[in-house]
């Protein structure tokens, strides 16, 4: 691999329930979008997490900086981060305009 170049897996979703949400002419902002996967998730789980997102127009992912390749291809670490922490939930708003992972919360 070159210097400057860089490349990971795609992340394997297996176990994971992916939820694809089309919103009619579109969510307002991040808030409006985390509120819908928010419903989704909270007909899933009796209590759940949010592990982590991304906001493709802002190109922000939460945690930040988990995809130190960010320059190199879309970012993916925010995947990668929510997958070794367990979770069982992808929400997709707008056609991947926002993404969210949750995890059930087992007491």
């Amino acid at each position: 691999m070159s210097e400057g170049s860089c490349s990971l897996a795609t992340p394997n979703l297996a176990g994971v329930e992916v939820v694809r949400r089309e919103t009619s002419g579109g969510v307002g902002d991040y808030r409006q979008a985390r509120e819908l996967a928010e419903a989704e998730a909270g007909q899933r789980f009796a209590e759940f997490m949010l592990i982590s997102w991304y906001d493709r127009e802002r190109d922000f992912e939460s945690p930040a900086h988990t995809s130190e390749c960010a320059g190199c291809g879309p970012k993916s670490g925010y995947i990668h981060y929510a997958l070794s922490r367990g979770a069982k939930l992808q929400v997709e708003i707008d056609g991947g305009r926002f993404v969210f992972f949750f995890t059930p919360v087992e007491w």
